[in-house]
């Protein structure tokens, strides 16, 4: 595949000196508004300590204008927001503090309450926060990804092993997704390394329809032993595309409007990137291409391979993904 990336322009950059004039900085989520303005989240204040608010943009200038929310309302921490004008109504989640963030994780910043485990509504009218969901620790922490459709949260089992920072790992999910007819559920699961299909025809009843493993930190190959797992009798076989081992997890989701290819990347975050899966950091990320049959099974396209490692100037560690003609995330659909 041949990717014409020499002729894309950088058109100008925000410098994090303005963001700190607006008393923010760490922007993670952007969002374009219906009023011509960019809406991007940020997860601290001018220091790196954890404050959450959205910061915006001018969309055709490119000047920041001021933040979405007062200093009055602002939420301790923050990462992904979605809205729904027509429902007045935007929802955020959470992630932790941007200067423990960039040391890597450690447990003991989660004892000390350092991470979020919150969701958070507002009136989108308004700006005005009408409702904190706090969820319950452990499997609370780190609420990252939020989605425009109600569902009850199916669970995901937290394995016993043996080869890794803790003597049990959980299941960190980092992207969701739903399918243009509301047929299906796409969870990424980075440290286990599995996408997950739940059909939620039926919402408050989630079903698994598919899952399909990439990378991860469980496959056969992994330095990590398995001691307990509630679903796998066997680790899953390490995962080859192209002839390139698959290192990291499946992390940013991306579907196509017509449901049929699923897109997905590896890297979550450079310093998080080096810590659980070294070879990924060197090597760079790479973006695979899940083929979805009509009843939903997934299937890996072995001859589609973005290999960011390989490209001119890297490697580097690709993130979130968008298609130009349209996609499952980019656009309010109601």
């Amino acid at each position: 595949m041949v990717l014409a990336y020499e002729h894309e322009l950088i058109k100008q950059t925000i410098e994090p000196n303005e963001l700190h004039k607006h008393g923010v900085s760490f922007p993670h989520t952007s969002h374009c508004l219906a009023d011509g303005n960019i809406m991007i989240s940020t997860l601290g204040d001018e220091h790196g300590n954890h404050k959450g608010n959205f910061l915006l943009v001018n969309g055709e200038t490119f000047e920041t204008k001021g933040c979405w929310l007062d200093e009055n309302t602002s939420v301790p921490f923050n990462y992904d927001f979605w809205y729904q004008p027509r429902r007045d109504v935007m929802i955020s989640t959470e992630w932790g503090a941007p200067n423990l963030i960039k040391q890597g994780f450690n447990p003991k910043h989660v004892e000390e309450g350092h991470y979020g485990r919150s969701v958070h509504i507002f009136k989108w009218s308004t700006h005005e926060k009408i409702q904190t969901i706090d969820l319950p620790t452990p499997d609370g922490i780190l609420p990252l990804e939020v989605s425009s459709e109600e569902f009850s949260y199916p669970h995901i089992s937290i394995n016993k092993v043996e080869g890794w920072m803790l003597p049990e790992m959980p299941s960190l999910i980092t992207d969701i997704l739903i399918s243009m007819d509301d047929r299906f559920l796409y969870i990424s699961n980075w440290l286990h390394g599995d996408i997950r299909q739940y059909d939620i025809t039926d919402p408050v009843n989630p079903r698994l329809n598919g899952q399909i493993f990439l990378g991860g930190s469980l496959h056969s190959e992994s330095s990590v032993t398995i001691q307990h797992d509630e679903e796998l009798e066997e680790p899953p076989a390490v995962r080859y595309v192209k002839g390139k081992r698959v290192e990291g997890g499946p992390q940013m989701l991306q579907l196509s409007l017509d449901g049929k290819r699923l897109y997905v990347t590896t890297s979550l975050y450079r310093q998080w990137d080096a810590q659980f899966y070294p070879a990924l950091e060197k090597g760079g990320a790479m973006m695979m291409l899940v083929n979805i049959d009509d009843d939903g099974g997934m299937t890996l396209d072995e001859d589609f391979l973005i290999d960011f490692g390989s490209m001119e100037g890297g490697p580097y560690l690709s993130h979130e993904m968008r298609y130009p003609g349209g996609d499952c995330t980019s656009d309010i659909w109601l």
